[in-house]
């Protein structure tokens, strides 16, 4: 399945043509990011949320604590899970039923650069090492789908897991705590076409892409996650400067968070 679905040769060959010259259909640079904003606190009934647009792509994540059994490698940690839904409500690509592979991919994308930060401290949610620990949930759902999903997700995530807070009292464990994290994961995404490589795609160059790439990065501009996917491929030069770029968009973006 291809989420992205088809565009005509014509849009094809006039966004090919446009990137020649140095161009973008929606007036864009080639290393220039859509609006990004950052929603916080948005559904009541869960530990933490956010809600993330970059352009006219809109992602919710919601965060779920409950208490479970430890993984038998990490016995005094723990777990965390995540999950992406892609409803037909946000785009006429998306189908019902269970997870497709292009949503699986996105929420392990996502799920691998929290988890390689460790930017939640899954060493501070033992309740009984070995016992009971604290599971934290990441469930991401789509609500506009415009391109550039993996940068809305990580985004939506990270904010929602910086409101987080763990429901010790829905367990009779005590008072409510602050979710423990570290410093947040940020994702940078390109893509490939004809000779153009642009940040941050819309839907249709998306759809003209031949080749994508993303790459995650720590506070200190570490990579904690990378994908490269779709048929076309990059060359080495290519990938460093796809790494370098993303860097100098992660604080950009990291300072969104911190705000």
């Amino acid at each position: 399945m291809d989420i992205t679905g088809r565009i005509s040769a014509v849009k094809r060959d006039y966004l090919i043509s446009l990137a020649k010259e140095g161009k973008r259909a929606d007036g864009r640079d080639f290393d220039e990011y859509r609006e990004i904003k950052i929603d916080r606190e948005v559904l009541r009934n869960a530990e933490g949320s956010a809600m993330v647009k970059i352009g006219n792509t809109t992602v919710m994540a919601g965060i779920k604590l409950e208490v479970g059994e430890p993984y038998p490698d990490s016995p005094e940690e723990g777990a965390m899970t995540t999950s992406v839904e892609l409803p037909p409500l946000a785009s006429p690509e998306f189908e019902p039923g269970p997870p497709k592979p292009d949503a699986i991919e996105i929420a392990r994308v996502i799920d691998r650069g929290i988890r390689e930060s460790e930017y939640i401290q899954l060493d501070k949610l033992a309740i009984e090492p070995g016992e009971k620990v604290w599971i934290v949930f990441i469930d991401i759902h789509v609500l506009d789908y415009d391109g550039n999903l993996f940068d809305a997700g990580s985004l939506a995530a990270s904010a929602a897991l910086q409101n987080a807070v763990i429901p010790n009292e829905r367990y009779e464990l005590g008072e409510n705590l602050p979710l423990p994290i570290n410093l947040p994961p940020v994702s940078c995404t390109f893509v490939k076409f004809g000779d153009a490589i642009v940040v941050d795609p819309n839907l249709e160059e998306e759809q003209v892409a031949e080749a994508r790439f993303t790459v995650a990065t720590d506070a200190n501009g570490d990579i904690r996650a990378m994908q490269k996917g779709l048929s076309g491929s990059f060359i080495i030069d290519e990938i460093k400067n796809n790494i370098k770029r993303g860097q100098i968009h992660a604080k950009k973006i990291r300072k969104l968070l911190e705000g």
